[in-house]
């Protein structure tokens, strides 16, 4: 990395580092060479001293969700950092939509705890789902208060979604047109299953981040855990494919989504992923055609048949296929296009003749030959469309 370019970025955001006569520390790290996380963390512990950082341990616990994820055997887990009082088993806590009756803490050497004071990194399980990463969480009085106060919050969730569908909004003329030819455009639908929520959100970003004007992507849910029989039949009736990243199929499923002609794709390489999911997309289009010359012969000479007449030539490039597709040129005029219904060696049925050899050839329904004429075949391959 380029500190100084850095720096000069922070600058012009009005956050001068320490070393350019501001205020900000800053700490040049490598984790991966394990360099400068010593003096990282004594500049974090120092600023903390400075700045009389400090939490009551015996107010109402409360802090910040790092991470969560869905735990076979356990359920729904998250790892939490206690900013405020004490966490302890068997609180009720509320983080959004989300709530939990705190079972068991872990910390990060998976001992149980039985309490988590201030800056206390921990895992707790016990949640009724999984709460998103960066939510707040606060402890309630008991479960029954937890719970109603999540459903609130799923309510006003609800209703602030079902509210800006409804608002009517003003369009242009531009913009109906625009809407009409989304509505016949392709859609690839996809449901995401992964490992963590933090994997959610990088892989929502990823599938984000694919543009196109002819394929829509749609996510029709995210969640956490195990790919569910659930999924499969949600897949089934929305017509979508089944993504999971760094997760598992539940017993069951692959027979299940055989039967329902669900597809699931599970990665545990996020680029891949990103790549598949083009490629979906991309196959959801008409397939390109692609025409690729495979041999030139001149016109030499004519000679009548019994019926219409055969062109004596050279094979000057590649090689000429009997029944390949072909079109006669003359000059810049394309004068007909069609199959080589005939093509002779001599007096011998041919199937192939190669460069620089004599051949009478006679397309499909034609006569009209003349020395110097060019008949030029080619092969047409569909290739996948791009988005």
């Amino acid at each position: 990395a380029n500190l100084d370019q850095v720096k000069a970025q922070m600058q012009q955001r009005n956050i001068a580092p320490e070393d350019w006569g501001g205020e900000t520390i800053t700490v040049p790290v490598a984790a991966i060479k394990n360099q400068g996380i010593e003096q990282l963390l004594e500049m974090i512990l120092l600023q903390a001293d400075v700045l009389e950082l400090k939490a009551n341990a015996k107010a109402e616990a409360s802090g910040v969700v790092i991470e969560s994820q869905v735990d076979v055997g356990r359920g729904p887990l998250a790892t939490v950092i206690v900013q405020r009082g004490t966490l302890r088993v068997g609180d009720a806590l509320v983080c959004g939509a989300t709530w939990a009756k705190v079972r068991a803490m872990f910390d990060d050497q998976g001992q149980n705890l039985k309490e988590a004071p201030p800056s206390t990194p921990v895992r707790v399980i016990g949640w009724s789902g999984t709460p998103e990463s960066g939510a707040t969480f606060k402890t309630v009085k008991n479960a029954r208060e937890a719970e109603k106060l999540a459903e609130e919050a799923q309510h006003l969730i609800r209703k602030a979604t079902t509210t800006s569908d409804a608002t009517p909004k003003e369009v242009s003329v531009e913009q109906l047109f625009a809407n009409i030819a989304a509505t016949q455009a392709k859609v690839l639908k996809v449901i995401i299953k992964t490992d963590v929520f933090g994997s959610t959100e990088a892989v929502r970003n990823i599938l984000e981040g694919i543009k196109s004007t002819k394929v829509a992507l749609e996510i029709v849910s995210t969640e956490v855990g195990l790919v569910t029989k659930n999924d499969v039949l949600m897949a089934g009736t929305a017509g979508s494919v089944v993504i999971g990243f760094n997760t598992k199929l539940e017993n069951g499923v692959t027979p299940l989504a055989k039967h329902h002609g669900v597809r699931i794709e599970t990665y545990s390489i996020i680029y891949e992923l990103g790549d598949k999911v083009r490629e979906m997309m991309a196959d959801l289009l008409d397939p390109d055609l692609k025409e690729t010359k495979t041999g030139v012969a001149e016109v030499r000479q004519v000679f009548p048949l019994a019926k219409g007449f055969v062109a004596g030539c050279l094979v000057t490039e590649g090689k000429i296929n009997r029944n390949a597709a072909a079109r006669l040129r003359r000059g810049k005029e394309t004068v007909h296009e069609g199959k080589i219904s005939t093509l002779k060696r001599f007096k011998d049925d041919a199937n192939e003749v190669r460069a620089g050899l004599e051949c009478g050839i006679k397309l499909d329904d034609f006569n009209g030959y003349q020395a110097g004429d060019l008949i030029e075949c080619y092969e047409v391959q569909k290739v996948r469309a791009t988005l």
